[in-house]
């Protein structure tokens, strides 16, 4: 199971989250899809992100920034440290979304427009993604 964890610029499009997911190695139809996307719980309404999940037809994981301190990631923005004490919002709440033990497919990828970024992580056994 895989979740695709995102971090987003409140003007990011669902065009600018589609192109981040992409950039990050999804494929559509791949064997194994992604069952979620996921998000800091005050972006998981944002529109462009309702609209991607719609599009998908996938649930959004709305995750608190307090899960996202001593997530280990493998990118590392200084100003999302000094914030949520983690690296990086997407490879974080994809992590936190997809359960204990999971781990990220790559490092997080950013949209060609710069207003997103997303990471993709697979949960370590059969399950379903952690809210």
């Amino acid at each position: 199971m895989m979740v695709a964890g995102f971090g987003f610029r409140q003007t990011a499009s669902v065009a600018s989250l589609r192109d981040a997911l992409y950039q990050a190695g999804y494929q559509a139809g791949g064997p194994a899809g992604v069952v979620a996307l996921a998000t800091l719980a005050d972006k998981a309404g944002a529109p462009a992100l309702a609209a991607l999940a719609a599009e998908m037809g996938l649930p959004v994981r709305a995750i608190a920034w307090e899960r996202l301190a001593a997530v280990t990631t493998l990118t590392r923005s200084a100003r999302i440290s000094a914030r949520f004490g983690t690296g990086s919002v997407a490879e974080a709440t994809a992590l936190v979304a997809a359960g204990d033990g999971a781990r990220l497919l790559g490092p997080r990828a950013r949209s060609n427009d710069g207003l997103a970024m997303a990471a993709l992580a697979v949960a370590a056994q059969a399950g379903g993604a952690q809210a």
